[in-house]
């Protein structure tokens, strides 16, 4: 991969639909960055089940102008940086691109507030895959739920990226699995992984499993990135005063905007709802944030102390990057398409000429 004039090349979506149909291999123009932002020469791409509403269109809290690179998620080196960001400057980082989209390129501009270094003692393809899935996972289990040692926890679509690292946190934090998931296979990488209990949702209601092995208690936490198709049942087998994080909404993300939640429903379980969103900021965006929207985001010092913790989890071999899958740069419609299918497991990462 080299520059070509200036040009660079990315995969594009130029109107919405299926990613075989709609995704185009352009040639534009590489980006240089604005104050606050740097440019980071991709060296990997982890693909993200979110880079799919960015393709067919589906539900997004701002919709990009088209035509746009979808893409969330990026490893590489940094080659340009914006003012304020010079410190930046040559470092193998792994980044959320501005607007959570745009990484499907050759070059991609990030925020340094969602930029954090990545040594280079973590070799590919596993580099690339640790960001997302271990920060949303320590954000609710450890962050949002402060799951503790003896503790219960179910997580859903655990073989999957965020499901497959939060069960490695929580097993390092000594607590009990509880893992969903949708084949035999993808049971077994979650008992490899070390949950203790792994259900396959298809043919086994999760909740008789669980309140059966709780003395119908349920879990102290639930780490749910499904939403709508099992939420319910989940609240069912939570215990009193237990944790519920909504970690996402991929059986249905619509839901994700409208009036959802019966208030009741909360104060008859007797449970918490956490709210967690990955989205680091700096402390003037947060202020805005939070007075402007009366949202709270998690600020870029947390996210640097969250990576210092998982980078040296996986130094010392206490966790691990999931990679189900390794392409090249070509194939990813195929693979977001294979996603959108759900056959796949932990993380695909496409690995650019460098």
């Amino acid at each position: 991969m080299t520059k070509r004039d200036g040009v660079m090349r990315a995969w594009r979506t130029h109107t919405y639909g299926q990613p075989l149909e709609v995704l185009k291999l352009d040639d534009v123009a590489i980006p240089d960055p604005d104050p606050g932002e740097v440019r980071i020469k991709v060296h990997a791409i982890p693909l993200n089940l979110n880079d799919l509403e960015r393709i067919t269109g589906g539900n997004m809290m701002v919709r990009p102008e088209l035509p746009y690179s979808p893409g969330m998620e990026v490893m590489g080196v940094v080659d340009a940086c914006g003012a304020g960001t010079e410190k930046w400057l040559h470092r193998r980082v792994v980044a959320i691109p501005k607007g959570a989209h745009g990484g499907y390129a050759e070059y991609a501009l990030c925020p340094a507030a969602s930029t954090f270094e990545m040594p280079d003692a973590i070799p590919l393809p596993g580099a690339a895959a640790l960001y997302f899935p271990f920060h949303l996972a320590w954000l609710g289990l450890i962050d949002r739920a402060e799951l503790r040692a003896g503790e219960t926890v179910l997580i859903h679509a655990a073989a999957g990226g965020s499901g497959s690292a939060a069960i490695q946190l929580a097993v390092h934090t000594g607590a009990h699995v509880f893992a969903t998931a949708g084949t035999d296979e993808k049971m077994r990488l979650c008992q490899d992984l070390g949950a203790q209990v792994a259900i396959n949702y298809t043919t086994t209601d999760f909740a008789e499993v669980i309140l059966a092995q709780t003395d119908n208690q349920g879990v102290d936490v639930v780490f749910d990135n499904v939403g709508e198709a099992v939420m319910e049942r989940s609240m069912q087998c939570t215990k009193y005063n237990g944790r519920y994080l909504t970690m996402g909404f991929a059986s249905n993300k619509a839901v994700a905007d409208e009036k959802f939640l019966v208030p009741r429903r909360i104060a008859l379980g007797n449970l918490k709802m956490c709210g967690v969103l990955l989205s680091y900021q700096e402390p003037d965006a947060l202020t805005f944030l939070k007075t402007g929207m009366g949202w709270n985001f998690p600020p870029s010092e947390l996210g640097e102390r969250i990576m210092r913790e998982i980078v040296t989890l996986v130094l010392t071999k206490k966790i691990k990057p999931v990679v189900g899958q390794v392409i090249g740069f070509d194939e990813i419609p195929s693979a977001i398409d294979a996603m959108a299918r759900r056959e796949t497991t932990g993380r695909t990462v496409a690995i650019l000429e460098v």
